[in-house]
């Protein structure tokens, strides 16, 4: 379906809501998007988010002196069923998405002794987010010794016990995991207005998650995996809406401007307007930044990923690079901004100091 030309599409602007942001809960809105499409993208990132993230969980331990989940332990409340339980609500963060160990050595000499997620020592690649949550409850004298394994995965996992044996040599208890960091995503579709026309869509997704990740790099991820798979749906040379299309001149209502300025609010202004020396790059990703005559941050920002990756001897290590210092400053690729409202913004954000 080549054609000499083509009718563009309205580009929307993402913000997220600044005043309940936290690392576990974010609300992104996504507007004006063509009509329909807030279902149609909303339903794809809901999907993706709650089914393709990767995460890390304990699936499997060994507890000294047992060798079934129905086994109890001397001195500990918790019966080994329980203790499973509390388990799988161990919240990991991965920084290399490797398996890794963990181990628990407690013991309640004189007196009665509650067992928390911070007595486990982990490999130090792990980081543990739920540091208070109580694993066990333990009476004077007695002690609870613990090997955990972890594994990286995405979605659920049921415990992988070994076909064919009852019992393992080692007395390894095998659990049921749920990786996926997010525990919710709410959508909400309204409508919102372009000029004179009020059928195009506002998108708003809640996002929570378990804090081994944040609401802002599960969305990236989620994206991420939805175009890799879409590029797979490409039947022919694909067709350059990014090229022909620009964000909307909205006309918009009192709610409206409310998360336009929030968009631009929380932007590091005067970045945006300095040289991209300010970024620290690696003298590879500078120089062709540099000789693709983008000088200035505002200049990189507005520029997509696709025709980043066009410039010359900018390979995906460069685009990469350039992604995680651009997100560490609250910016990315395809910003769409216009200077005069940088300009503005930074001129009004001033005259309130």
């Amino acid at each position: 379906m080549l054609k000499s030309t083509y009718k563009p599409l309205i580009l929307p602007k993402l913000g997220w809501d600044k005043n309940s942001m936290t690392q576990t809960f974010g609300a992104l809105v996504a507007q004006p998007l063509e009509p329909g499409f807030g279902v149609t993208l909303g339903n794809a990132l809901r999907r993706s988010l709650l089914g393709a993230i990767e995460g890390s969980a304990v699936t499997s331990v060994i507890i000294k002196g047992v060798n079934n989940e129905f086994a109890t332990l001397p001195g500990v409340a918790q019966d080994t069923m329980q203790l499973v339980l509390s388990m799988k609500q161990i919240v990991i963060k991965n920084t290399e998405n490797k398996s890794g160990t963990m181990k628990l050595n407690v013991a309640a000499e004189k007196q009665e002794r509650i067992v928390t997620v911070a007595d486990i020592v982990p490999d130090s690649h792990l980081e543990l987010v739920n540091k208070d949550h109580v694993l066990a409850h333990l009476a004077a004298g007695a002690s609870l010794d613990i090997e955990f394994f972890v594994e990286s995965g995405r979605g659920y996992q049921l415990a992988q016990w070994p076909i064919g044996t009852s019992l393992e040599k080692d007395g390894r208890i095998y659990l049921d995991a749920m990786f996926s960091p997010v525990r919710n995503v709410a959508l909400s579709v309204e409508k919102t207005r372009v000029g004179k026309d009020i059928d195009y869509d506002k998108m708003i997704l809640e996002i929570t998650t378990n804090g081994a990740e944040s609401p802002v790099d599960v969305v990236n991820y989620a994206v991420s995996t939805l175009r890799t798979q879409l590029e797979n749906f490409l039947m022919d040379k694909e067709i350059p809406f990014n090229e022909i299309s620009a964000p909307a001149e909205q006309d918009v209502t009192e709610q409206d401007d409310d998360v336009d300025d929030e968009g631009l609010k929380d932007l590091p202004l005067e970045v945006l307007l300095k040289s991209i020396d300010e970024l620290e790059l690696s003298a590879r990703a500078h120089n062709c930044l540099a000789n693709a005559n983008i000088e200035r941050v505002i200049d990189l920002v507005n520029v997509s990923e696709d025709d980043s990756l066009r410039i010359k001897n900018f390979g995906r290590k460069s685009l990469d690079e350039v992604k995680d210092i651009l997100r560490s400053l609250g910016l990315r690729f395809g910003m769409n901004l216009k200077e005069e409202a940088i300009a503005k913004a930074l001129k009004k954000r001033n005259a309130g100091k």
